[in-house]
C-alpha cells in the first residue's frame, strides 16, 4: 500500500468536520484548557510563519484533548488596518472586498493543514457585530474619563498617512514601513488612559511565571518607572514656574542651565516678542522634522538654541539660561530638564559647545575636581561639595534629604515618573472602527447613544489615491443630528487603532454569538484566562501590553473576573530563508534567478543573507506547493522537527524531504506487517521477556515518558519527534534481526507501533488516523487517551559501559546495574577487544568513571 497524503488528508479532514470533533462547549465538570495563537491579518495567503505558529498550537491542543482537557481552540481574523486599505488602492478594489476574499482563501488553506479549530467561533474584527461592542466599551471608557481627546504632538507616517502610537515607532521608523522615518505633527487625537493602570501592569510583571522573561523585561522597560523629584525653577521676570523632573536631585546645586523639549507648550509663550523668537521657531520646526529616535541617538549631534530667557536655580538662587534642545523629549518627565554638565556627559558636551558655565557638586573621595581642567563629566558616586548644607554627604545618600529640603521651600517634591504614556488611538484612515463621538456647536463633544450602535463604516466610498481617509469628505457619513439638542452635528471621522480590536478578541471568542452585550459573563468566566497564548515577540510592547490594559478595564467594568489575559505565553522564533539580491533590481523571487544570475539583466546575484521570511525581501515560501507535493503532515512535521519553537527556523528543502521519507518509513512499517500485528493483542506486560524484546518494550515506555515531558513541560517537539524516530529504529532493527517472531514478539511490536502512531498523532494527525484505522480501531484517534508509561517497564537491568585504552574507545560492554567498580574493572579487562589492544603491555592504571566508562592505561 502506497502512501498518498493528499487523498487520506482530505478523507480525515472531512471526517473531523462531519463529526464536529473540535467544537467546544462549557462544561464545569471538566478542566478547561483555552489555547490560541495570535490571529492572522488576512493579507492574501498563509506563509510558513503562519504554518509554524499554528502547527505549534495545534499540537498542544490535540495533546491536551487526548489528556482529557476540555479544549477551546478558536480562530478568527484581525481584519481592519492599513495594509488592506493600501492593497485595495493599489489593486483598484475596496478594502472590504479585498479582506473578505482573502479570508475565504486563507480559511481554505488553514483547513487544508488539518488544524483543530472550532470554526463555529470564527469572526472578523471588521464585522459590525464585533466592533459595535468595541464602540460600546469606548463609550464607557469615555464616561469614566479613560478615553479623552487633546491637542498634542503625534507621530506621523507619511506613507501610512496616519498617526502612530509611540509603541508603533521602531528605531525612528514606522513599524510597518521600516524605511519610512516618522515625523512629528501637532493635531487633535483620542487617547486611552493606559497610564492609570501602569503601576498595576508593572507590578504583575512579577506575577506571570508562564511568560518569557525577555517579554516581561521589555514591558518593564517600556513602562519605565523611575523615582525622582519634580524641581520648580522660577521663570525670571515672571510669576510662572518651570517644572523639571530628575532622578538626580543630588546634583541640583550644579544645574547651570535648563533645556526645554521643542514641543513644550511654554516655548512659544516665553519667546514672544524677543529677538531670539525667529531663531527658536526655526530650530523648533527643523527639530520636529526629525524622528525621536534620531534626536536621542548617541551618534546625533546635540544641538540647541538660547530662548532669550532665564530662570532661577531654586537651590542656589542663581540666574541660569534657558535653551531649547533637540535631545529633550516631551514625554519624558515634564518635557523640561535641568542640566548639570559636570556630572552628565551629554550636558557636558552641550555646555562646552555653547560655552555654558560648569559647577562641580560631586567629587571622588579624597580628591578634588576643577571645572577648568575637566575633560569629561564625573558620573561616579562621590562626596557632595558646593551643595550648601549637604556638603560632605555621599551624593546618593542625600537624594531624599535634598528632595525634602526643596519641598520645605516649596521648590519641589519627590515623585515617581513613568516612561509609559497614554495610548493614542486616533487613525486618519478609512479601514477601521469608527469612533462613536459626535461634535455639536451647541453641545460640544457628545457620545453616540448606546441604542444607535454600531456606527457602521460605509462600504460604498471610493478610496483616495494618496491613502487618506474618504470619511471627512463623505457628507453621508459625517453629517448627523446631535442626540441632545437635535441640531446639526458632525461625526468623528477618525477611526480606531487596529490594536484596539486585538486587545479583547480572545474574550469575544468565548461567546461570539452573544447579542446582549460585549461578553456573556458565564461563558467568559468559564474559559478565561487563556491558558496558552502563542505568537511573535515583536508584539511584546504593542498587542501584549495593550491586552493587559484592556483586560483590566473590562474587569473594572464588570465584564469579566480576571486581571491578566494570558497565563502562559510562548513566543515562537521566526522562519528564515536565504535572500537573493540583484545589484540592479533588488531582491528577487526564485523564478527570477537562473544559474545564479538575474534573468532580467544577467548580473550575478548576491546570496547567503539568511533573514526572516518577508514579502518585501521575496524570500517567502508558499506552503501550498509543498502541501500539494508532500502533504500537510510533512509540512507540519518539518516545522516542528527542524528547531525548538522558541528558536528561529532556517528553511531547508532537504529537511522537508527528510520528514516525508520518515512518514513513508513508518507507513511501510505498519502496512508491511499489518497482518501479523492485527492478529495479536497489544502486550500487557505479564510475560517474562527475552532481553531483546525487553529492550523494545523498555524503549516504548521511555519514548512515552520522553514525548510527554517534551510536550507538557518544554514544547520541545523536535526532541519528542526524535524519540519516536528512535523507537521506530528499534522496532525495525528487531524485525530485521534473526530473533524469534512469536505471538509475544508481535504483541510487543504492536505495542511499540501503536504507541508511535498515538505519540505522533498531534504532529501528523492525518497519516496517524489512517494507520490507526488500519490497525483495527473504530474510535477516532483524537478521542484516544494519551498513553501513560509504566515505571516497571523503565527499569534497566544492565548498564552500558564504554571501554577505552589510553583514552581511545575500543569496546563496549553491558554489565548488571548491581556491579561495583571492582566488578566492572574485572569485566573490562576480560573483554577480548581490550585484551587485543593491551597486547601484553603492562597495565599502569585502570580508571572507572561513574560506572559509565573504563579507561585502561598501558
Amino acid at each position: 500500500m502506497k502512501y498518498y497524503p493528499q487523498k487520506l488528508e482530505s478523507k480525515w479532514q472531512a471526517f473531523w468536520e462531519k463529526k464536529n470533533l473540535f467544537k467546544a462547549f462549557e462544561d464545569p465538570s471538566r478542566e478547561k484548557y483555552y489555547l490560541m495563537e495570535m490571529f492572522p491579518y488576512p493579507s492574501g495567503n498563509i506563509h510558513m510563519g503562519h504554518v509554524r505558529n499554528y502547527t505549534i498550537g495545534d499540537v498542544v491542543a490535540r495533546y491536551k484533548r487526548m489528556c482529557g482537557k476540555n479544549v477551546l481552540h478558536p480562530m478568527g481574523w484581525d481584519a481592519f488596518g492599513m495594509p488592506a486599505e493600501n492593497a485595495a488602492i493599489e489593486n483598484n478594489t475596496h478594502p472590504a472586498k479585498w479582506t473578505y476574499n482573502n479570508i475565504n482563501g486563507m480559511k481554505v488553506q488553514l483547513k487544508r493543514m488539518g488544524f483543530s479549530y472550532d470554526w463555529d467561533r470564527e469572526f472578523a474584527t471588521c464585522d459590525p457585530e464585533y466592533y459595535r461592542w468595541e464602540q460600546l466599551i469606548f463609550l464607557k471608557m469615555y464616561e469614566k474619563g479613560l478615553a479623552y481627546k487633546k491637542r498634542t504632538h503625534v507621530n506621523w507616517c507619511e506613507k501610512c498617512q496616519t498617526v502612530l502610537a509611540n509603541e508603533q515607532v521602531e528605531n525612528g521608523c514606522c513599524w510597518r514601513h521600516t524605511d519610512q522615518e516618522v515625523s512629528i505633527k501637532e493635531m487633535d487625537s483620542w487617547f486611552l488612559k493606559i497610564t492609570d493602570y501602569g503601576e498595576d501592569i508593572l507590578d504583575y510583571c512579577d506575577k506571570l511565571p508562564g511568560w518569557p522573561e525577555r517579554v516581561l523585561t521589555m514591558q518593564r522597560n517600556w513602562i519605565g518607572k523611575s523615582h525622582g523629584a519634580i524641581i520648580r525653577f522660577p521663570l525670571k521676570d515672571s510669576d510662572e514656574v518651570i517644572e523639571a523632573f530628575t532622578t538626580r536631585q543630588d546634583t541640583v546645586f550644579g544645574a547651570t542651565f535648563l533645556c526645554f523639549a521643542p514641543e513644550h507648550p511654554m516655548v512659544r509663550e516665553i519667546i514672544k516678542g524677543l529677538p531670539e523668537e525667529g531663531d527658536v521657531l526655526e530650530f523648533v520646526e527643523r527639530t520636529l522634522k526629525m524622528d525621536r529616535y534620531m534626536r536621542t541617538a548617541d551618534f546625533t549631534a546635540k544641538e540647541g538654541v538660547f530662548a532669550g530667557r532665564y530662570c532661577l536655580n531654586p537651590a542656589t538662587g542663581e540666574k541660569i539660561p534657558i535653551f531649547v534642545a533637540n535631545f529633550v523629549l516631551p514625554d519624558y518627565g515634564t518635557g523640561a530638564i535641568m542640566a548639570v554638565p559636570t556630572h552628565d556627559q551629554r550636558d557636558f558636551e552641550f555646555a562646552k559647545k555653547y560655552d555654558l558655565p560648569l559647577r562641580v557638586v560631586i567629587k571622588p573621595p579624597g580628591q578634588d575636581l576643577s571645572e577648568e581642567t575637566m575633560t569629561e563629566a564625573f558620573v561616579d558616586q562621590g562626596i557632595l561639595v558646593n551643595s550648601g548644607p549637604f556638603d560632605g554627604q555621599r551624593n546618593l545618600g542625600a537624594l531624599d534629604s535634598i528632595a525634602e529640603y526643596l519641598e520645605s521651600k516649596g521648590m519641589g517634591y519627590k515623585t515617581v515618573n513613568y516612561r509609559l504614556k497614554d495610548w493614542g488611538i486616533s487613525r486618519q484612515r478609512y479601514w477601521g472602527a469608527p469612533i462613536p463621538i459626535i461634535y455639536c456647536e451647541k453641545c460640544g463633544t457628545v457620545p453616540v447613544p448606546e441604542e444607535d450602535l454600531p456606527i457602521t463604516l460605509p462600504l460604498d466610498l471610493d478610496m483616495r489615491p494618496n491613502g487618506g481617509s474618504p470619511l471627512p469628505f463623505s457628507s453621508s457619513f459625517f453629517e448627523t443630528i446631535c442626540p441632545n439638542c437635535k441640531g446639526k452635528a458632525r461625526r468623528e471621522t477618525d477611526t480606531m487603532d487596529t490594536f484596539v480590536e486585538s486587545s479583547w478578541y480572545f474574550d469575544r471568542y468565548t461567546c461570539p454569538d452573544y447579542t446582549e452585550g460585549p461578553l456573556d459573563q458565564e461563558r467568559v468566566n468559564y474559559w478565561m484566562p487563556v491558558d496558552q497564548y502563542i505568537g511573535g515577540i515583536e508584539h511584546a510592547i504593542l498587542h501584549l501590553l495593550y491586552s493587559r490594559f484592556y483586560t483590566r478595564v473590562l474587569r473594572d467594568f464588570g465584564y469579566l473576573k480576571v486581571k491578566e489575559p494570558f497565563t502562559n505565553l510562548l513566543t515562537q522564533g521566526m522562519v528564515c530563508k536565504e535572500t537573493q539580491e540583484c545589484p540592479e533590481h533588488g531582491y528577487l523571487y526564485p523564478q527570477e534567478v537562473k544559474e545564479d544570475c538575474c534573468v532580467r539583466c544577467g548580473t550575478r546575484v548576491n546570496t547567503g543573507n539568511t533573514v526572516k521570511m518577508s514579502k518585501s525581501k521575496k524570500n517567502v515560501v508558499d506552503p501550498q506547493p509543498l502541501i500539494d507535493e508532500y502533504g500537510a503532515d510533512t509540512v507540519r512535521m518539518f516545522c516542528l522537527f527542524a528547531s525548538p519553537p522558541e528558536k528561529d527556523l532556517e528553511w531547508s528543502d532537504r529537511g522537508v524531504d527528510g520528514s516525508y521519507r520518515f512518514l513513508n518509513r513508518i507507513w511501510r512499517l505498519v502496512t508491511d506487517h499489518i497482518d501479523e500485528i492485527t492478529k495479536v493483542p497489544v502486550y500487557e506486560g505479564k510475560d517474562s521477556l527475552p532481553d531483546r524484546l525487553k529492550a523494545v518494550h523498555r524503549k516504548t515506555h521511555q519514548t512515552i515518558k520522553k514525548v510527554t515531558d517534551d510536550i507538557e513541560n518544554r514544547f520541545h517537539f523536535n526532541t519528542g519527534i526524535s524519540a519516536v524516530m528512535e523507537l521506530v529504529n528499534e522496532v525495525t532493527q528487531f524485525l530485521n534481526s534473526k530473533e524469534k517472531k512469536d505471538d509475544t514478539a508481535w504483541s510487543i511490536i504492536r505495542e511499540a507501533i501503536e504507541t508511535s502512531v498515538v505519540l505522533l498523532s498531534p504532529v501528523v494527525p492525518h497519516i496517524t488516523e489512517e494507520m490507526w484505522e488500519m490497525l483495527g480501531h473504530d474510535e477516532c484517534l483524537i478521542t484516544v487517551p494519551w498513553p501513560e508509561y509504566r515505571e516497571d517497564a523503565l527499569e534497566v537491568e544492565n548498564r552500558l559501559i564504554v571501554l577505552q585504552v589510553n583514552g581511545k574507545v575500543r569496546s563496549r560492554i553491558e554489565v548488571p546495574v548491581s556491579y561495583g567498580e571492582d566488578e566492572i574493572e574485572a569485566k573490562a579487562l576480560a573483554d577480548e577487544r581490550i585484551k587485543h589492544f593491551i597486547d601484553g603491555k603492562p597495565v599502569r592504571k585502570v580508571i572507572v568513571v561513574q560506572k559509565k566508562l573504563v579507561n585502561v592505561v598501558v
